[in-house]
């Protein structure tokens, strides 16, 4: 069993338009954006991530939105909710907040004993915010939400899945315990973590397969503290079946990448170097950055590039 795993580094979604999802995640979620850099595969197309001050591993959601991309359809073999942590007694105030920014609302699902609000992102991504009985991770406080309402980061995420059985021994191979059970969901979650310890398996054998595109849930990242632990993890993971990559420089953090059974796409993240590496604090998430291999583009970009209102 590995014991490296911190709980979750980031997650990455698709979107369509990176004006509409900056403006959600950044005026009516109130995060953070943390870095507005472009796809290391693809960088005709934004790489966007929002969080709090400083892009605090177990706080970052990503986006690569390209206009291109149809609308996904959601089934078995895909991430399913991205839940949110804010604080007991704000979820009256985020269920105002949503329907006053015409955000359509889940039906009442409380679950596990804590009060949520379940959401449609801009894209039909299924979103969740938990109201977290503890949570002393800090919020970031000038995005317009007061300190006692705001996110503090992830809470979990689902996997959606027709059959959950592999995938609760690879949770287990990668530390996490069965904690509980609601209906057709099974809570995993780490001993110790960041903060964003939980995944839940949620059980769909009779859903059709997910075809991905925008509002999936592209990839979900899991922190270790360097690359030494992550090397660890790599061998471990590769010496138990798993088809590893080799790791990748991604500039923040370092990264490989696995299919988890069902054909979700599951990545290892470091927790270091982190977002400051090339702005300064106070300046994160203002400038386009592009990786070094891509900078020779950068009038050609920042000419294509759609724009981003701050």
């Amino acid at each position: 069993m590995l014991d490296q795993i911190r709980g979750l580094h980031h997650v990455t979604s698709l979107a369509h338009d990176a004006a509409v999802n900056n403006r959600f995640f950044t005026r009516t979620l109130g995060l953070r954006r943390i870095k507005k850099t472009v796809n290391f595969d693809k960088p005709d197309i934004y790489h966007l991530y929002y969080g709090d001050e400083t892009g605090t591993p177990g706080k970052v959601m990503t986006y690569f939105p390209d206009p291109a991309r149809k609308r996904c359809r959601h089934g078995s073999g895909e991430g399913g909710f991205t839940r949110f942590s804010v604080p007991r007694g704000s979820i009256e105030f985020w269920r105002r907040r949503l329907l006053d920014a015409n955000v359509t609302l889940h039906p009442h699902t409380d679950a596990f004993g804590e009060r949520q609000i379940n959401f449609i992102g801009p894209d039909g991504e299924d979103l969740a915010l938990v109201e977290a009985p503890i949570d002393d991770r800090s919020a970031w406080l000038a995005g317009g939400v007061a300190a006692d309402r705001a996110i503090h980061g992830f809470h979990s995420v689902t996997l959606r899945l027709a059959d959950a059985g592999a995938m609760s021994e690879l949770l287990l191979f990668m530390g996490y315990d069965p904690v509980e059970r609601h209906g057709n969901i099974v809570r995993y979650a780490l001993a110790s973590s960041n903060g964003a310890s939980i995944v839940d398996i949620e059980m769909v054998p009779d859903a059709a397969e997910a075809e991905q595109g925008a509002g999936s849930v592209h990839h979900i990242a899991f922190a270790v503290d360097d690359r030494d632990a992550q090397d660890e993890v790599r061998a471990a993971l590769a010496d138990a079946g798993f088809k590893v990559t080799p790791v990748f420089d991604r500039d923040y953090f370092s990264a490989i990448y696995f299919r988890a059974p069902g054909g979700i796409l599951f990545e290892i993240a470091t927790s270091e170097p982190g977002f400051d590496r090339d702005e300064d604090p106070a300046e994160l998430g203002r400038n386009l950055m592009l990786p070094i291999q891509h900078r020779h583009l950068r009038a050609v970009l920042e000419a294509s590039l759609q724009p981003i209102e701050d």
